[in-house]
């Protein structure tokens, strides 16, 4: 019989900026492929988004998240396999984080704040579609376009 070790892991996700235009589709990816380790997630937040040192698969700029979470050990190889297929991410670095202590993993909790961005983001794309479908409209009603200003 196998002995079942349970282990605390830190996971950072690279995806392209494009992910920008819908976090929620990248949030999803990285908690499915987590959900089918049977990983438990203990905080998972949107780290940061910066130029890349190097180019990667044409990528100069690119969306990280950061998560930690708890599963067997056995697991942690279906995490990086996904990981590697994934043709949605760029990179991805799974580590422990038994250092780590779980105040700092609990204070590191940014769903909530991710959902906040996902639907502001979301409010200024359907804003900024709203704003063009109406220049169009003018336009094409031979009216001069009326600037919008942000």
């Amino acid at each position: 019989m196998s002995e079942t070790r349970i282990c605390t892991y830190e996971g950072l996700f690279l995806f392209p900026q494009a992910a920008t235009a819908d976090l929620q589709s990248a949030l999803d990816h990285v908690s499915e492929i987590l959900h089918r380790a049977h990983a438990e997630v203990i905080s998972m937040s949107k780290w940061d988004e910066r130029k890349l040192a190097y180019d990667i698969d044409g990528n100069k700029r690119g969306v990280y998240f950061l998560a930690y979470f708890k599963c067997d050990t056995k697991n942690v190889i279906s995490i990086e396999r996904d990981t590697r297929l994934s043709e949605r991410m760029l990179r991805a670095l799974v580590t422990r984080a038994d250092h780590v202590l779980p105040e700092e993993m609990a204070a590191n909790e940014g769903r909530q704040q991710l959902a906040d961005e996902i639907v502001l983001r979301g409010t200024e794309a359907a804003a900024a579609a709203s704003a063009a479908a109406a220049a169009a409209a003018a336009t094409a009603a031979g009216a001069p376009a009326a600037s919008v200003d942000a």
